[in-house]
């Protein structure tokens, strides 16, 4: 599985999103939504979530199983030396000793999803709602900002905007980054 999850993990956002388009926004379309009852076109913001998703996890467990090939063998073969199971090994050293690369994994993840712009941009529909639902279209910040940016910049009040909905995202970006030092502070703290 490692060939296969680094190969996802490298394959452009643009694969992703025509794979979206190809198979989820259909999905949505033909299965779930009338499942719920829902009419929808299938380019929804559920549709830009499951393709995030499908996007982001190569990429943390790319992180994470390098997280794990870094615990020293030693450690693992004391604990089970003195009569621990393997799970018992896992939970009480591999984790307990990863815990700030996991945090480190997921809390990249995350701010990677907030950063992704052409996979997200393909299926979500770029309509903007001030009441999105689930099974409506939507039109996310990074989205905003690729596809108005070249076209406006001789609109000084459009340019502004633009601008600042960059800056938006990157204090979004920079909060989680920190929240997640924070973490990773306090469980290195009690080490």
């Amino acid at each position: 599985m490692h060939p296969v999850i680094d190969i996802l993990a490298g394959l452009p956002s643009v694969i992703y999103g025509m794979w979206g388009i190809l198979v989820i926004v259909p999905f949505i379309s033909n299965h779930l939504a009338p499942l719920l009852g829902i009419k929808s076109s299938g380019y929804t913001i559920l549709a830009g979530g499951i393709v995030l998703a499908v996007m982001c996890i190569p990429y943390i467990l790319n992180m994470l199983i390098e997280v794990f090939n870094t615990i020293p063998t030693g450690l693992k073969e004391a604990s089970l030396s003195l009569g621990a199971t393997y799970w018992e090994m896992v939970k009480h050293v591999v984790i307990r000793k990863g815990i700030p690369g996991i945090i480190s994994a997921f809390g990249l993840g995350i701010a990677k999803a907030f950063g992704e712009t052409m996979a997200v941009m393909m299926v979500v529909g770029n309509l903007i709602q001030t009441k999105p639902h689930l099974f409506d279209a939507g039109y996310p910040l990074p989205a905003l900002i690729a596809n108005n940016y070249g076209e406006m910049l001789s609109i000084p009040l459009y340019d502004s905007a633009l601008m600042f909905a960059a800056l938006l995202l990157f204090t979004i970006i920079l909060i989680i980054n920190l929240i997640f030092r924070y973490f990773i502070y306090k469980t290195n703290k009690y080490e």
